[in-house]
C-alpha cells in the first residue's frame, strides 16, 4: 500500500477514477490515518485544528487553498494540493512544498497524476482562474445579463468548459469560492467577490 487517504466521499470517488488498484487505502478516522502504514498520506479535509503532522516523517498532502504551509507552520514533509470537487480527477495536480522524486513517482504510478510545483501562496493557478470565472458570472447575474442556466449553457457551448460557472460553484461550494477570492482580494482588488456571491454564502 502506498497512499493512505482520509477525506470526503466526492474526493474518494474522484481518486477512484484513477488507476489506484491496491495502492490506495481509505480510512475513516484521524486515529487510523497515521496508524495505517503508507508511503504517502493524503488528507482531504480542510480542518487542520486536530491533526498532528509530526506523527509521521512520510509525505503528507493536505487540501488547502487559502492557508499556506507557512501559515500553518507545518513540518517539511507536508505539501499542499487543491482538493476541491472536480480538481482531484484532473490528470495534472498543482502542488506546493518539497516535491521529491519519490512523491512524483508514487502519484504517477498509483494515481496517474503529473505534478506541477507551485509557490506556497494562497490559491493555485487553476483555482484562481475558476474562481474568477465564477465571480464574473455572478457579476453578470447581478447585472441581469441573463439567468444562471443560460450563462451555464453559454459558457459550456462557447468555451467548451466541462461545467458552467454556476454548476462549478455548486460542485466546489460557493463558500469555498468566496473564501478564496476574499483572501486574495486582501492583496489585489481584482479578486473582490461580487455582492451576490457573498450573499449566497451568508
Amino acid at each position: 500500500m502506498q497512499i493512505v487517504f482520509l477525506g470526503d466521499d466526492y474526493q474518494w470517488d474522484e481518486l477512484s477514477k484513477s488507476a489506484m488498484g491496491d495502492d490506495c487505502c481509505r480510512v475513516q478516522t484521524l486515529t487510523d490515518f497515521f496508524s495505517t502504514e503508507g508511503e504517502i498520506y493524503l488528507y482531504g479535509k480542510d480542518d487542520f485544528t486536530s491533526i498532528d503532522f509530526t506523527q509521521t516523517t512520510k509525505p503528507v498532502l493536505i487540501n488547502s487553498t487559502t492557508k499556506t504551509l507557512a501559515k500553518l507552520s507545518t513540518p517539511p514533509n507536508v505539501l499542499r494540493i487543491n482538493g476541491w470537487q472536480t480538481f482531484l480527477q484532473r490528470p495534472v495536480w498543482e502542488i506546493a512544498g518539497n516535491v521529491t522524486s519519490d512523491i512524483a513517482t508514487i502519484l504517477s504510478s498509483s494515481l496517474q497524476k503529473r505534478l506541477i510545483t507551485v509557490p506556497d501562496e494562497v490559491g493555485f493557478a487553476s483555482a484562481k482562474v475558476v474562481s474568477m470565472i465564477i465571480n464574473e458570472a455572478y457579476f453578470a447575474l447581478q447585472d441581469e445579463v441573463s439567468s444562471k442556466d443560460e450563462i451555464d449553457i453559454a459558457m459550456k457551448l462557447g468555451t467548451n468548459y466541462p461545467y458552467g460557472p454556476f454548476e462549478w460553484a455548486s460542485k466546489i461550494g460557493a463558500k469555498n469560492i468566496y473564501n478564496l477570492l476574499n483572501k486574495l482580494s486582501e492583496q489585489e482588488v481584482r479578486y473582490t467577490p461580487s455582492a451576490l456571491l457573498k450573499n449566497e454564502t451568508a
